[in-house]
Formats: C-alpha cells, structure tokens, sequence
C-alpha cells in the first residue's frame, strides 16, 4: 500500500492593533511583534500588521471605518484566514468584526487562551485552562451556534420555548461549577504536597514568558525539563530537590506571566501560582537582551503584586547575556544616552547600585557566570535554612560553597 505524506497547512494572519494617547506608533509596533509570536507560537503564520492612531477604540469594530475597510480589502485579496487584535474585544466588537471581514476574528485573550489549551500535558492544567475558557465564553455566547455538549432533556429541565442561548449558557454554569469542584480538590492535594515540603528551604522561578526559566532550572537542577524557543512552553509547576555544596533545598519552574495576562487565567491557575506565593526566595529571571526588559521585568513585578507575592525575597537573574546587543554612540553625537547605547558593563554597574534586590548576569545556554549565580544562590538559602535551624550554624559555617 502507498502512503501519501501530507503536510499541515498553516493559516494565515494578519495582525491589528491601536495606538492611543498613551502608547505611541513605535511602542505598538513592538506589541504586534509579540502578538506575532504569540500567533507563531499557535500554529498559525503571520502575513501584514495593520496599526492606527486613536484615542479610543472604536465602540462597534474596535478600529476606525477606513482601517477597517483597508483590512477587508487585504484579507479578501489575500484569502487571509484569521485577523487578531490586541487587546481584548467585546462581544458586540467581535461579531461585527467577523460580519464585515467574513472570516475568523480573534482577539489577544483568545489566542492566549488557545495556546494554553495546547500547551497543557497534566489533566491539572487541562482543567485549569478548560475553566478559563468558559469563563470568558459566556459572555460571548450570543449569536454562536456551535453547542458544547448535548442539551439536557426529561422532566423540568427545560423550561416552556426555551431557547438554544439559554440551553447553552445553563450548560456552562454546570462545566463552571464542575470544573471548580475538581480544581478545588486538586487545591486540597497540593497544599497537603507543600505541607510535606515546609521543612525545606522553597525557591520559585519567576518571569516574563520565553526568558529562560525552565533552561536555568535544568542547569541547576540537572533535570530535563522542557525548554523550548515558544511562549507558555511550561503551565504545570515542576519542582526538583537541589543541592549546592551541602546544603538541600527545592526549586520549583512556574507558568510565565505576559502583557495583558488575561485575569480568568490568573484566577483559573492559583493553585499553580500558590508555589510562588508560599515560596521563600524567589529568582527573577529577565531576558537581558529583550529591547524591553525593563517592561516585561515591571509587569512580572505588577502580577507577583496582585497574587499577594511581591515582599518575597527575590534574586534578578538577568539571562542571554550572551545574546545582548547595543548600538556605540558616535562621539559627534551630542543626543542625550538611550538605554540601547548602554554596554553590558554599564547595565551591571546600573543593577548592582540598585539596593532592593540581588542581582546576577548570566547565560545559562552558554554556561557563563553560572558559578556565581550557584555561589549567590546558596548564600541566599543559606541565610533562609539558618532562621528554621539555627543549630545548623557550625555545620555551615566556614565551609565555602562547593559543586
């Protein structure tokens, strides 16, 4: 028998955002090229960005009726299979959206929501993920009539010309309370498994997406976790029993935090961020050679703040040192410094005046510097291990940190 090899077409995207008073031109351009990743990061391929200039969005299409007639003309010309905004619409925006360019609409919430749902291996993180999605689907249900499941039927169930909205949405109150029943059970089962592990020392990564977590927790941990070039490649927490020198502690990978995080997710994966908040040192991991990790390092710092985590002891990791560019200032050049004119050595001397948190530069794919960032680490937990056990001061005092 022949077989035929097929390969998976891709869909094609384009991309739309707004620049309002507060985000410039320049800055929405950078939210697109990581909306494009994001919608590379979801299977799809992206062919045109559309960006304009507005105040406010557009109550009914988001975007003004010129742009939004030169985006229906590229997606008609171009049979362009889906067009993904970025920022969060409204039902009444979506549906007119897909009425005018007759063809898939999603916006920045769905799209993450979509790449979660892929991403999710443990039966944990399908149901935390599930639960977020109906979360943001009931709202929407108006004009949708792809059912979830098969309407219930018999004695009282259904009222006198009931109709298939209310079917539908009386169907996802019941998963939406299913689903919480079973994430508060797996709730129960965690916090017994972080009761059994008080007694050692907890240490969580923390970070933008794609900044290098799961990398640093294989280097340290010499475990196998996966670390892939993708957003959101790790959702289910992992912990690992470390030791540096003589001295036992645990090390737990966490989900990535994002621009936008959409709260239904925040909500749906507390147990999972509960590792972070019942931690002891956090490690901040940043992505050093992003143009905008100064951003992305005060939106992990804005999240930890609203899941109650943010006076954790913390530790600024500032990895792919080995990827960091910057531009060198022509000398006749009498424009004031941009922090893409700042050296490696100016930022380290910037980071390490700074007096609210330790700090280490690295490369954990190359390996560099990680002996120091081992050294730091242990003098971090050390210090945490000697407050539970002070008795324990003669047997780690003197003794330098050793591999």
């Amino acid at each position: 028998m022949a077989y035929i090899e097929t390969k998976k077409i891709r869909e094609r995207a384009v991309l739309v955002g707004i620049a309002t008073g507060a985000v410039s031109l320049e800055k929405e351009t950078e939210y697109l090229e990581e909306l494009a990743f994001l919608v590379d990061t979801a299977g799809a391929v992206v062919e045109k960005h559309f960006i304009q200039k507005l105040d406010l969005p557009n109550g009914k299409y988001y975007i003004g009726s010129g742009k939004l007639e030169e985006v229906r003309t590229y997606v008609e010309a171009e049979k362009i299979d889906l067009v993904v905004f970025d920022d969060e619409l409204s039902p009444a925006q979506s549906r007119n959206l897909e009425k005018e360019l007759k063809c898939k609409v999603l916006d920045r919430t769905t799209l993450i929501l979509d790449i979660f749902a892929k991403h999710a291996r443990t039966a944990h993180a399908r149901t935390q993920v599930e639960l977020a999605q109906y979360q943001y689907l009931l709202p929407r249900l108006t004009g949708m009539w792809t059912h979830l499941s098969k309407q219930r039927g018999g004695v009282g169930m259904r009222g006198p010309g009931e109709k298939e909205i209310e079917t539908d949405r009386r169907v996802i109150h019941d998963k939406i309370s299913l689903l919480k029943g079973k994430l508060a059970e797996i709730d129960k089962q965690k916090v017994t498994q972080r009761k059994n592990r008080i007694s050692m020392v907890r240490v969580a990564l923390v970070g933008y997406t794609n900044v290098g977590k799961s990398t640093i927790m294989n280097l340290i941990s010499k475990s196998d976790v996966l670390a892939e070039n993708k957003l959101f490649a790790t959702l289910d927490t992992t912990v690992r029993k470390v030791v540096i020198g003589n001295l036992p502690f645990l090390l737990s990978d966490t989900v990535g935090f994002i621009r936008k995080l959409p709260h239904s997710l925040v909500e749906s994966f507390k147990s999972t961020l509960d590792e972070v908040r019942e931690s002891d040192i956090l490690l901040h991991v940043v992505d050093i050679s992003h143009p905008e990790f100064e951003e992305q390092l005060q939106i992990v710092q804005q999240t930890l703040s609203e899941i109650g985590a943010a006076e954790k002891k913390t530790i600024v990791v500032f990895n792919k040192i080995d990827a960091y560019t910057y531009q060198v200032k022509d000398p006749d050049d009498l424009s004031p410094l941009t922090k893409r004119n700042y050296s490696l050595e100016d930022l380290r001397k910037m980071w390490y005046a700074k007096e609210n948190a330790p700090c280490i530069f690295l490369s954990a794919k190359e390996k560099e510097n990680v002996e120091a960032f081992r050294d730091l680490l242990y003098k971090e937990v050390k210090k945490v291990h000697l407050t539970r056990y002070p008795y324990d001061k003669l047997l780690y005092e003197d003794i330098p940190y050793a591999e």
